[in-house]
């Protein structure tokens, strides 16, 4: 704002009074033009927005609204409006001070997807910053929050100022989403998740940049994806999706990429926190599944791209695997860790993470090729022994989860194990086993291999 000191002295030249603004609409003629299908102006949204956060506008007001844009969309303008508006109903954090590019990543949500653990320390020991707020597991899919909290004394929570000093000063933070950022997004996040309007593109769009515009980065790498175990199931709807949020980023003054990848079967071997953090530290160390690996350096290599520290993608991807032959990715897992109060010594031992006191195999009916895993079962079992929620307000246990023994295309003998339950004591096995073999299925010839990666597409 510009000081009284500063201001430019009245003149005595008289001019026309400025045409006084016309009085907004009504909270429920704004519901119906959205519902008859018509478009909202930048300020109505505004408006509608700021009275939600305040309280003027009512929860059902604001489902209602939300409907209507369900059933009849929003062009780009309103989404880059609403956008706006949720970063603006809260702190947006200056890191004017953080000398780096800083960029982020998110997804969509998958089965096993613990890219996160791995990406952002490879990211950040390349040279890019990367302020990373992530969210918690809810429904089929794990969260980034879940996983790093599987690390003895690990802390998700920091104030503002804390979380912009340890982006400058070690050049990553990892972090779940605080009070005062976005708040309109958290409350309309509670409204649609359970009045059906979960799957507005618009509002998926606005609820995502949201966050990351609010985080003060100026690059966003998105993991959009598409399969029976993603958030999306077809990819028409995945690339419209990430198109929208490509398209609103990129008016939002942003370095936008979405990168679609497959989310039929589960992502690397493992599912469920403390197994999943495990295996992400495998992959720093030079180790681990060769999907988990691919799409770590296929996201990572646009995010140093994006972050201006190479010029091409084959340049970015050399970096991130020297990053992990040198040791350097590690070694910035380490400094994260030890900085948010967690025990650094897990990144190389990881049997310091928690570990559960029943391990039972599942073993395969009949001899063949794994032909297809359902990654939607198998994240809907996680959650039924523990390793998931289906309200926000669960704890969820650490140690429980699955091991994959026997990948798709994976060859498999009768009576092998097809994977491993990791269960809390007392709970019976048998029933999980049954359905946790229903989820493979076993054939008589070799599958041909899917691609990882199904699209990327990127802001002008």
């Amino acid at each position: 704002m510009q000081s009284r000191a500063n201001a430019k002295k009245k003149t005595t030249t008289k001019s026309k009074p400025a045409a006084a603004e016309q009085p907004l609409p009504t909270v429920p003629e704004l519901i119906v033009r959205k519902r008859e299908g018509g478009r909202l102006t930048a300020r109505e949204i505004q408006h509608l927005i700021e009275g939600f956060t305040a309280g003027t506008v009512a929860d059902y007001q604001m489902s209602a609204l939300a409907m209507a844009v369900l059933l009849r969309g929003m062009d780009p303008d309103e989404i880059v409006a609403l956008t706006l508006a949720m970063r603006d109903s809260g702190l947006v954090v200056d890191t004017s001070d953080i000398p780096e590019t800083k960029v982020d990543k998110h997804s969509t949500g998958g089965v096993g997807d613990k890219v996160s653990l791995c990406l952002a320390p490879m990211v950040a020991a390349c040279g890019v910053a990367v302020p990373m707020v992530s969210g918690r597991g809810l429904g089929h899919t794990g969260g980034t929050l879940d996983k790093l909290e599987a690390i003895p004394g690990f802390s998700v929570s920091m104030s503002t100022e804390q979380f912009v000093a340890q982006v400058r000063d070690i050049g990553c933070a990892l972090i779940g989403q605080t009070a005062d950022i976005a708040p309109a997004d958290k409350r309309l996040y509670a409204l649609r998740d359970v009045t059906g309007t979960v799957e507005s593109i618009p509002l998926i769009t606005a609820s995502i940049l949201s966050k990351k515009l609010a985080e003060g980065i100026d690059g966003l790498v998105l993991d959009v994806k598409v399969g029976r175990g993603a958030f999306m199931k077809s990819l028409p709807d995945a690339r419209a999706l990430a198109t929208s949020l490509v398209r609103v980023g990129g008016l939002a003054g942003k370095k936008v990429t979405a990168i679609l990848t497959r989310m039929d079967a589960p992502l690397g071997r493992t599912i469920g926190n403390a197994l999943e953090t495990a295996e992400a530290f495998e992959i720093l160390h030079g180790r681990g599944p060769k999907d988990l690996l691919e799409i770590t350096l296929v996201l990572g290599a646009e995010m140093l791209r994006l972050g201006g520290v190479a010029k091409t993608n084959a340049q970015a991807r050399r970096m991130l695997e020297a990053c992990i032959a040198d040791g350097s990715a590690a070694a910035k897992m380490r400094e994260i860790v030890r900085a948010q109060g967690g025990d650094p010594r897990t990144v190389d031992e990881p049997d310091r993470l928690p570990r559960a006191s029943q391990v039972i195999d599942v073993h395969a009916p009949k001899t063949g090729w794994v032909l297809g895993i359902d990654a939607l079962e198998l994240g809907l079992t996680g959650v039924a022994i523990g390793a998931g929620r289906t309200r926000a307000d669960q704890a969820v246990d650490p140690a429980v989860g699955i091991v994959i023994k026997k990948h798709v295309a994976e060859k498999v003998k009768k009576g092998e194990a097809l994977a491993e339950l990791h269960l809390a004591s007392g709970v019976d096995p048998d029933p999980i086993a049954k359905r946790v073999a229903a989820a493979w299925t076993i054939g008589t010839h070799k599958p041909r291999p899917k691609r990882a990666v199904l699209d990327l597409i990127r802001s002008a």
